[in-house]
């Protein structure tokens, strides 16, 4: 095999145009065989086999900077770089990650993996290597999967089209889709190049100052090769223009018309069905209530930024159409489209991973928090994930919330509190509201011995012991912990406030009754929600101490959810134990 000889960039520039196209169809194979076991981004890879090894053949990497936009299509990439035999442990601890490391390679640059920041990155390193006087090497960015619809992508190409005397190729991976088919105008405009044979005439990227080549065949290494050193031997930015088919070469990933295999769980190599059959999941949940609240409400709209499917809303697309808004890979005009659309009288819902909403935090605060807009804000992916990696975990939402005047911020513990809560917060129309959510098959329904000030009471313990606070889906954490802590003789309520803020009166003062509060959260510990009850309960004059679990402020590596919660003592005994040296420690006090 062809493959078997590949160990590093090097050795492509000897292999015949036979032998280049045998590798790209050996690679193929070993990424199905590959990805199929371990789950992974299938789909965005089969489409760059051979953009990523004529990549590899006329640029000298890492002297040659390569960056893609986004990671999750540089499996190929790290396959030619030497990390075939690494790809047995993708995504597992101390495996290979799901998206550019520097630790795995000094090949590898961007490890954040979120879309639409490659070009910046260009930007600064060539300009770095123009201001330093190396103009022996190239950057390349390769920008695909919808990551051209993000606004960061436009303000990078408005300082690159500006530059001259640096070598930057923008390199296109137009596979028209992102997770979806991508939507808007300059997916329009590309539509309209990929018919134009040749150079193609004055249009968008020229306006701009940025010379165009292509499209170009982007499963032909030989065309992609020579327009590629055309590119390396032009003296100012420069775009290529490569049309790649997503899911090439595996039947399963081009009949998937929604996703293409853009992301697959484990399953089999020759029909892409799903090896073991998921239970119903958070995301399910929400989806399928939104449909139900969209029938009572006309004035329900969904938003996306280019993750339908993901986040859930794809049954209110097929019911609603016209009421559902995919604005591209663009979180922060999402948010401040639908402050717009809550003064016009609509009542917005934007569903978007927990790490997503990190990058539109100055809307949240300043468009829709001061304007007090009805947008209900509906985190997926809240807390740890685990294998997508330290950009992906959405350990960030609790804390950077609490800083928001005027949000309304819950936490359902199941499915039948995520139903409730969304109810509640639709109805919410002079400020903003947000439910979080963890990745996954979503937990039984935990029932309330009784609700008290909207607080449930889930578990009834003794006042001079510990009251403990679970919040959201580590209310069964809680419970779990708390039934250890009763096998020694220490009985302690448990609670689930629903709204974690504004805290509900009636938790404030039922923490008077105890001991010590405990606060569990999937989320960092620093800034909290342990942390903003212990600052509450100071402005109050209460004396109660807090003890607050979460995660710690650290960017935490792949690995599985269960693997990470064991290694930060986010167990059922370890809590236990923790717990009852902090009750020791307050019944001294």
């Amino acid at each position: 095999m062809v493959l078997d000889a590949i160990s590093s960039p090097q050795d492509l520039r000897a292999l015949s145009a036979d032998q280049l196209e045998a590798l790209a169809g050996e690679i193929r194979e070993f990424l199905i065989a590959q990805v199929s076991k371990s789950g992974g981004h299938l789909g965005p890879n089969l489409g760059v086999v051979e953009l990523s090894i004529a990549l590899h053949r006329v640029f000298d990497s890492p002297n040659d900077v390569l960056l893609f936009d986004t990671g999750h299509q540089s499996y190929v990439h790290k396959i030619l770089t030497g990390r075939a035999g690494n790809f047995n442990q993708l995504r597992k601890r101390g495996g290979l990650a799901g998206y550019p490391s520097r630790a795995e390679s000094a090949h590898d640059v961007i490890e954040n993996s979120h879309a639409s920041t490659a070009l910046s990155w260009g930007d600064g390193i060539s300009r770095a290597f123009s201001l330093q006087g190396e103009d022996d090497r190239s950057v390349v960015v390769v920008v695909g999967d919808g990551a051209l619809t993000g606004g960061m992508s436009w303000e990078a190409i408005n300082n690159i089209s500006a530059a001259e005397n640096r070598k930057l190729i923008i390199v296109v991976n137009d596979n028209e889709r992102s997770y979806s088919p991508t939507i808007g105008g300059l997916a329009s405009h590309l539509s309209r190049l990929r018919t134009t044979r040749g150079i193609a005439p004055k249009g968008l990227f020229e306006d701009l100052g940025l010379k165009y080549l292509g499209p170009i065949d982007g499963h032909d290494i030989g065309a992609i090769t020579k327009t590629l050193n055309l590119a390396k031997n032009f003296d100012s930015p420069i775009i290529v223009h490569i049309i790649t088919e997503k899911g090439h070469g595996h039947r399963p990933a081009i009949d998937d018309m929604e996703e293409k295999f853009h992301a697959v769980g484990v399953v089999d190599p020759f029909t892409g069905t799903p090896m073991t059959k998921g239970g119903i999941t958070w995301t399910s949940v929400f989806g399928k209530e939104l449909v139900e609240i969209g029938r009572d409400r006309p004035d329900v709209v969904a938003i996306t930024a280019a993750m339908l499917g993901p986040t859930g809303l794809a049954e209110f697309q097929r019911t609603y159409p016209e009421r559902t808004i995919d604005v591209g890979i663009a979180e922060q005009h999402a948010v401040t489209s639908a402050a717009g659309m809550a003064f016009a009288g609509l009542h917005p819902v934007f569903a978007v991973y927990s790490t997503f909403l990190n990058r539109a935090f100055d809307q949240l605060l300043l468009d829709v928090a001061l304007h007090r807009a009805g947008v209900t804000f509906v985190l997926d992916r809240a807390g740890i994930t685990g294998d997508d990696g330290p950009s992906h975990n959405g350990v960030w939402d609790l804390a950077i919330s609490g800083i928001v005047p005027g949000l309304h911020v819950s936490a359902p513990r199941d499915g039948a509190r995520l139903r409730e809560l969304l109810q509640e917060a639709v109805c919410i129309e002079n400020a903003p509201s947000l439910i979080r959510f963890p990745k996954g098959e979503i937990i039984e329904d935990i029932a309330a011995v009784e609700r008290r000030g909207g607080v449930d009471i889930l578990r009834i313990g003794s006042p001079q012991n510990l009251l403990i606070i679970g919040i959201g889906a580590f209310a069964k954490l809680a419970l779990d912990s708390a039934s250890l802590a009763a096998e020694v003789g220490v009985e302690c309520t448990v609670v689930d406030p629903r709204w974690v803020k504004p805290f509900p009166i009636s938790l404030i003062e039922m923490s008077k009754e105890y001991s010590g509060v405990v606060v569990i959260e999937d989320g960092i510990s620093h800034a909290g929600i342990g942390s903003t009850f212990s600052e509450e309960l100071r402005k109050q004059g209460i004396r109660t101490p807090v003890l607050a679990i979460g995660t710690p402020l650290e960017f935490l590596d792949h690995s599985k959810r269960a693997e990470i919660l064991g290694d930060l003592g986010l167990t059922p005994r370890e809590i236990s134990t923790s717990m009852m040296q902090f009750l020791e420690r307050s019944i001294i006090r």
